[in-house]
């Protein structure tokens, strides 16, 4: 496929989410079945054309005046890929399955419009109604904040300890210029400037060496403070990424439960622990009516919660699912989030630490919950942000202490990370 009908397979891709209100992923993978003519290389490229013209709808749309797939994606080759309008012309003909010709007024659109009379969420490509959420945690910095959000997200890897040291995945990687993430001691970065690699082609990954996984999930892992020989519950395990990182800090010595109200999202769990070769974790499945974490209560020494949230801080890797969020569904999370904080307390021994963590930047789904939290439960104590971060090796993070309450908050402009808030709170000795 020439660059101008992989425009066209775009725009169609763009129409078909609009009309059905389907993830890109899915609208992507149907329309690569049904043109089997389209190489590797073309759905890669189209789909990249999808996700960049995602990543700045609101504003592609505020240039183009106009907020049809056609117009958002013309917007987007010239915010995300800087093209001109004489190159953004060359390649709507009109033949050979290209785009139709640019009209009068999208070139007008295209060499004159701009951002700077646009309110903050459209500069910051993020959804309207969440703007005063934004405005609350980042005040004059929700721009640039929605901005950072809206870029390309770098592939991380977390070194499994149990395999190997971050020096060895280096060598193993070489190939790939990996570079040490800025504060995970066990992270590599891989900066890729077009395609991200094929990881489960990489031996490195296929033998347990590494995992997929952002820094930021990294340090929710390193902040809580997991050991050998500790009893560690991580109540929100889904497919086990923090749970293998849990393992390894604690070097096979002692136990992770990993549990999920879920049990369809602890299915991939299984086959990543034989890979990296984690002996230490008890999956705990749901099982009809029965407790299955009843002899727990009061023995865990971390109660580790990555608290299902609305993902937020996570639209430099999933950029259509802001556009497709409701305000129905933060109240729900938060719901949740309360739930699963509440039935956490229940394992924690005297002096256990719980460890709260959601990849979401919104005061309603972090300090407010701990705030409910804390109100409910006056044995449990707030843990200072920057003692957190001491205690990690990294208290180079604590500079990014909340200034609403306990806890840290990454985000992809301060941190380089996805968006994240990470507390933790300790349970009274008695």
């Amino acid at each position: 496929m020439n660059p101008s009908a992989r425009l066209s397979a775009a725009i169609e891709i763009l129409t078909v989410m609009d009309e059905q209100r389907r993830p890109v992923a899915d609208v992507l993978r149907d329309w690569g079945r049904s043109h089997r003519f389209a190489g590797s290389k073309d759905r890669a490229a189209i789909g990249d054309l999808a996700y960049d013209a995602l990543r700045v709808h609101a504003s592609a749309a505020w240039i183009m005046g106009d907020a049809s797939p056609r117009a958002v994606l013309l917007g987007a080759l010239r915010r995300i890929r800087g093209m001109t309008s004489e190159t953004i012309a060359g390649l709507l003909t009109g033949q050979d399955h290209a785009p139709a010709p640019l009209t009068e007024a999208e070139l007008a659109r295209l060499d004159t419009d701009t951002l700077a009379d646009a309110p903050d969420h459209i500069r910051g490509d993020i959804p309207e109604w969440l703007a005063p959420s934004f405005a609350a945690v980042f005040g004059q910095d929700t721009a640039a904040e929605g901005e950072a959000l809206s870029r390309r997200a770098p592939v991380d890897l977390r070194t499994n300890l149990l395999k190997g040291d971050r020096a060895k995945a280096e060598r193993a990687l070489k190939h790939l210029g990996p570079e040490p993430t800025p504060y995970s001691p066990w992270g590599l970065r891989l900066v890729h400037s077009d395609r991200a690699p094929a990881m489960a082609a990489e031996p490195a990954y296929a033998k347990g060496l590494v995992e997929v996984q952002d820094e930021g999930s990294q340090l929710a892992a390193l902040l809580s403070g997991a050991g050998p020989g500790q009893q560690v519950l991580d109540l929100c395990a889904g497919g086990g990424g923090k749970t293998l990182a849990l393992a390894a800090m604690m070097e096979n010595k002692g136990q992770v439960y990993a549990a999920d109200a879920d049990g369809r999202r602890l299915t991939p769990i299984y086959d990543r622990l034989a890979r990296a070769d984690a002996r230490n974790i008890q999956v705990r499945a749901p099982r009809g009516t029965q407790d299955v974490l009843a002899d727990l209560a009061g023995r865990c020494d971390l109660v580790f919660i990555d608290a299902p949230c609305t993902g937020t801080g996570t639209w430099r890797r999933n950029p259509d699912a802001k556009w497709r969020l409701r305000p129905g569904a933060l109240e729900q999370r938060c719901k949740a989030q309360d739930e699963v904080l509440a039935a956490a307390v229940r394992y924690l021994k005297p002096g256990g630490r719980l460890l709260y963590a959601t990849c979401s930047v919104l005061h309603e789904e972090n300090e407010d919950r701990i705030a409910a939290l804390l109100a409910a439960h006056p044995d449990l104590l707030p843990l200072d942000a920057g003692v957190m971060a001491a205690r990690a090796g990294v208290p180079q993070l604590g500079n990014h202490a909340s200034k609403s309450g306990p806890g840290l908050r990454l985000t992809p402009r301060t941190t380089g990370t996805d968006g994240f808030y990470i507390a933790a709170l300790t349970r009274a000795a008695g």
